[in-house]
């Protein structure tokens, strides 16, 4: 959604060399408009990686994109936006898990401000 890219966007102002976009359609068509030969992709666990090996294999045949695969510290490994999501609407603390200014936000979604 636009606010979430506008989150992420001002989430990572201080990161120079990092460029939020969003697209609509494959990403193999997005990262050829952008000149992308390769996408990397953050892998959480074993379930994550049977699905983006998946669909890692399909770009390649598909539009010529390789991905390269970083996994997560394990520290992290539990984290989803689904479970950030429902800990918040639970009323529990997501600020050691999101940035301050997502947190804010989710508190404000749910009428905690």
């Amino acid at each position: 959604s636009d606010e979430r890219v506008a989150l992420i966007r001002k989430a990572l102002a201080d990161e120079p060399r990092v460029e939020v976009r969003s697209f609509q359609g494959l990403l193999v068509d997005f990262a050829k408009r952008r000149k992308v030969d390769v996408v990397v992709k953050g892998l959480r666990s074993e379930a994550d990686f049977a699905y983006e090996q998946q669909m890692a294999q399909m770009n390649r045949h598909v539009g010529d994109v390789e991905t390269v695969f970083l996994a997560t510290s394990p520290s992290w490994s539990f984290l989803s936006s689904t479970l950030v999501k429902e800990v918040a609407r639970m009323g529990g603390d997501v600020s050691g898990l999101v940035p301050p200014l997502v947190a804010s936000r989710l508190a404000a979604a749910l009428g905690r401000n």
